[in-house]
């Protein structure tokens, strides 16, 4: 015992201030490099590397519960109802307002050299075209079955030559379509294509209507050429308002809105119309319609958006935003409209916290990508792209929302686990929007997540090494002294257990125990 002791003690005095520096500066350096990579993990995927690989790989080994085993059988109808809404919260849907590829988002990359779109939007859009402009019947048209090809190509310029080549053959509505969203370079080029796909389109339509009640087969073609004349009279009014011609635009846009009611196919649903019409409502200051579409469409029964919960927002907040005062509403209380108006902006916030940011420009804005997530920071970028300018036109609107926004946070405290007017705010939007938007663009998070314990860690270990290393290498001789003092301090409880134990034992059974 005592010579384990005696050899412990010459190995400590044995060691030079050279060797602390080396041991310190090493630790320093691994975990700095440790907390670079934690940092790094985090901020591209929103959790810590050591967390994951921990919950992912070493719990199932330690007999911990697999998060991804089979829900049990006698889960509550309550928790399968959350979990068939946070699905359905997290559906990504197409944007109502989504720029032109040619004219808009090709310019940009041009101008910047950045992507604006990421892979998985685009790919999305490939599948939405092939689901509006596809059917099974294509193989009897020619220009139709090189279009069926040209819409799963992944070569833009691949697509634009399967589009003329169409064109060769025969007018064919989906090849100007093609044409007029990613080769056209301006609104003027791409309306006038669109112009002749409407020319074309509506010569189909008429045929196939004709022939819808002969057959599936005619069916699902009538039901395609439904989709590809909606998309082009939508396209048509959405270049109308770009080129300054708004109440044409909200003309075409009205109409479009009855045919989609006439009609019953669900994919035109998917369109959403009505927001493209109260964007160009909002543009000709014609609030008493824009009142009468909320009135239609802002009911418990249908899907919320941030455009429907924004724009009613803005209507009440123009009531009293005008002459709203937060010091004399602390001094008076608030006045029952401005109190509407506060509910309406807090119901709004709840329902996407993100947008403020953008209408306050507390956050830059980027172009919005072709599909959008409800509630998530994708959906706030493509509202506040095109409304932004709507509440700056109403006078006092931005101030009102300014002072009352972040008081809608104290009325959900667990916005994950309880919502107040909607239900919990769904914890995959970040994933998702992390795929839609590009990577220049910093995803905004809600809640915010606080930073993983082994980054603290990390943190806290690289700057304690980091400081030993540094006192070591200025202060050798007394920073020796110092770690001989605290090994022997380390140590001291194992000997003084060792001492009582030999103390206990017999001396021979003790000589036996160290011999082996």
């Amino acid at each position: 015992m005592f010579g384990t002791e005696s050899s412990l003690s010459m190995f400590l005095n044995t060691l030079t201030p050279k060797f602390y520096v080396a041991l310190t500066g090493t630790s320093s350096l691994i975990s700095g490099l440790i907390l670079i990579f934690e940092w790094w993990y985090f901020r591209k995927y929103g959790t810590s590397f050591i967390e994951q690989v921990s919950v992912s790989h070493l719990r199932p080994l330690l007999g911990g519960v697999d998060s991804s085993s089979p829900s049990n059988p006698n889960t509550s109808n309550g928790e399968a109802d959350s979990n068939r809404q946070s699905v359905s919260e997290c559906k990504v849907w197409r944007n109502p307002l989504n720029l032109f590829r040619g004219a808009e988002y090709n310019r940009y990359t041009w101008v910047t050299g950045r992507e604006p779109l990421t892979y998985y939007d685009m790919n999305l859009s490939a599948q939405d075209h092939q689901t509006f402009f596809t059917c099974d019947s294509d193989h009897l048209r020619p220009a139709d079955a090189i279009m069926q090809k040209a819409w799963r190509e992944r070569n833009p310029q691949a697509r634009i030559s399967a589009a003329h080549e169409a064109l060769e053959l025969e007018d064919c509505a989906t090849a100007y379509i093609l044409l007029a969203e990613e080769e056209a370079t301006t609104i003027m080029e791409a309306e006038r294509l669109f112009k002749q796909a409407l020319k074309a389109g509506e010569g189909c339509y008429r045929r196939s209507q004709q022939l819808q009640h002969h057959g599936t087969q005619y069916e699902a073609q009538h039901r395609r050429d439904t989709n590809v004349l909606v998309y082009i009279k939508r396209r048509l009014a959405m270049c109308s308002r770009k080129l300054g011609r708004t109440r044409e635009a909200v003309k075409m846009m009205r109409d479009l809105c009855v045919f989609q009611l006439m009609k019953e196919f669900p994919l035109l649903s998917m369109f959403n119309i009505h927001e493209n019409l109260l964007e160009s409502l909002l543009e000709l200051q014609n609030y008493a319609d824009v009142q009468a579409v909320l009135a239609k469409y802002d009911d418990i029964s249908l899907p919320k958006s941030a455009t429907i919960c924004y724009t009613a927002a803005l209507l009440k907040a123009r009531a009293v935003s005008d002459k709203f005062s937060p010091e004399a509403a602390s001094r008076r209380g608030l006045s029952t409209a401005e109190m509407n108006a506060v509910e309406a902006i807090h119901r709004a916030v709840e329902f996407n916290p993100h947008v403020p940011k953008y209408l306050l420009e507390m956050k830059s804005l980027i172009l919005p990508p072709e599909h959008i997530l409800k509630r998530g920071d994708s959906e706030a970028i493509a509202y506040a792209f095109f409304h932004l300018q709507h509440w700056k036109r109403v006078e006092g609107a931005l101030n009102l929302l300014h002072c009352t926004w972040e008081g809608t946070f104290r009325m959900i405290p667990y916005p994950l686990e309880k919502g107040h007017l909607f239900y919990p705010y769904p914890i995959c939007t970040e994933t998702a929007d992390r795929e839609l938007l590009p990577m220049f663009h910093e995803v905004s998070v809600y809640p915010k997540k606080e930073l993983p314990f082994f980054i603290l860690f990390t943190a806290g270990l690289c700057s304690f090494t980091a400081m030993l290393a540094l006192l070591t290498h200025q202060f050798p001789e007394l920073m020796g002294v110092f770690a001989k003092a605290f090994l022997s301090t380390l140590f001291a409880p194992l000997n003084f257990i060792m001492e009582k134990v030999e103390s206990i034992l017999p001396s021979s059974l003790w000589h036996q125990l160290t011999r082996i």
